[in-house]
């Protein structure tokens, strides 16, 4: 059985706002260059993704926790957020696609799903798509976003790959180069939400390298899996950051909770 998921919504420091202007400017993802890959029913539905099945409490639980995220996020002109986990297995990685597939549903939203971790990309798996370049290859070798871009056959949603595995992914991370898509992308389109998928806060150090450059930070933890001990570490890591809330993933009750602080 698949389990609820909970989220707590955590107060959010006004001090630490992003307060650059986004532009008058409503166009929307176009898929004239974007490769576009059908995904199959069942490929989705052994991975959880949440198109791959019908109505129920999974969907619902992805529309309650998109409603939580939009709400905070626009509440402060915020349309980009990192999704992280403390340790590895939690499920952060399918919490972002889910998460990003709610969104999309949303008439008047489009999402840029971007994998960003290098050493275990997982959001091409999930969906089932074929990929051998992507952010990796414009960072290393400058290939254009536009060429790197995959339509996942879901309106309203593009997936950037993580492409080639980087030694110096860390280092990457917090490049100029990178630094400078992160605030093209979060001004280009007002109606448009960034997700980074990034790797566990613990087991990696890109994540703490490249949270600052993002509005928020999602985390994901997992009821029988994250040790207390973890959960500390990592609130204290990300105590400068603006930490959205947490999804508690895999929870064994029935009955989905939400909390708000």
């Amino acid at each position: 059985m698949m389990g609820s998921m909970e989220t707590k919504m955590e107060k959010i420091n006004p001090t630490m706002t992003n307060s650059a202007a986004f532009p008058a400017d409503s166009e929307q993802f176009s898929y004239t260059q974007t490769r576009i890959q059908a995904t199959q029913s069942n490929h989705l539905r052994e991975n959880r993704i949440i198109t791959g099945f019908k109505p129920g409490k999974w969907l619902e639980s992805f529309k309650m926790l998109r409603t939580r995220c939009l709400q905070s996020m626009d509440g402060m002109s915020w349309n980009t957020l990192a999704v992280t986990s403390p340790s590895n297995d939690t499920g952060n990685s399918l919490t972002a696609a889910n998460l990003a597939i709610s969104i999309a549903m949303e008439l008047d939203r489009s999402v840029l799903l971007i994998d960003a971790n290098f050493q275990n990309p997982s959001i091409c798996r999930l969906f089932g798509l074929k990929a051998e370049t992507g952010l990796s290859d414009y960072l290393l070798n400058d290939t254009p976003i536009n060429e790197l871009l995959i339509n996942p056959g879901l309106e309203r949603l593009v997936i950037l790959p993580a492409g080639k595995e980087m030694f110096n992914s860390t280092e990457m991370l917090r490049s100029p180069k990178m630094i400078r898509l992160v605030t093209e992308l979060k001004n280009r389109y007002p109606s448009r939400i960034i997700i980074f998928d990034l790797p566990p806060l613990l087991s990696q150090a890109d994540t703490l390298g490249f949270s600052p450059y993002v509005d928020c930070v999602l985390l994901v933890i997992d009821e029988g899996h994250t040790k207390t001990d973890e959960l500390k570490q990592a609130a204290l890591m990300l105590k400068e950051i603006n930490v959205l809330g947490t999804v508690l993933n895999k929870a064994s009750d029935i009955k989905i909770n939400y909390k708000a602080s």
